[in-house]
């Protein structure tokens, strides 16, 4: 599986932490950036990141910043982008769960890093409930995408 990576400033230990465990654990990982503390835009990452995921260059996306609602702000504007903001691995669970995200975001200043890892983990390997409630709710969220979100070319 390939996950893309992004971040601002704000989580990019965060996400240099995340990156290595990814690699370790046999993951292709494509890093958009930022690379550096240096105080920056999150959009210049978070869109191209999230753009890969649309167009199915890589199956998911792992996003670190200051709280989370930055990322997922920016990647759900993006046709076939389901971002969750997760702070603990029972949120982790219910996002994969509940909702077949596809991209987790992650506030680097709200969890540490240990929580972060532990909701990684739950995410990557926790798989959307099959139930028939659970399908008709993730089916009509893809329709409200497909009717309000341009296709991503």
């Amino acid at each position: 599986m390939t996950i893309a990576m992004a971040n601002d400033h704000a989580g990019t230990q965060m996400k240099e932490e995340i990156k290595a465990y990814l690699i370790e654990q046999g993951y292709d990982v494509k890093d958009f950036g930022t690379y550096d503390s240096e105080s920056c835009d999150l959009s210049d990452y978070v869109y191209p990141a999230a753009l890969a995921v649309a167009k199915g260059d890589c199956e998911r996306g792992i996003f670190c910043d200051g709280v989370g609602y930055g990322s997922a702000l920016i990647a759900n504007k993006i046709n076939g982008c389901y971002a969750a903001v997760c702070q603990d691995p029972v949120c982790a669970t219910l996002a994969r769960q509940h909702t077949d995200s596809n991209i987790l975001c992650l506030g680097a200043k709200i969890i540490g890093g240990l929580m972060a890892m532990e909701i990684v983990k739950t995410w990557l390997n926790t798989d959307p409930l099959m139930e028939e409630k659970y399908r008709r709710r993730v089916k009509k969220v893809c329709e409200i995408n497909d009717k309000h979100c341009v296709p991503v070319k």
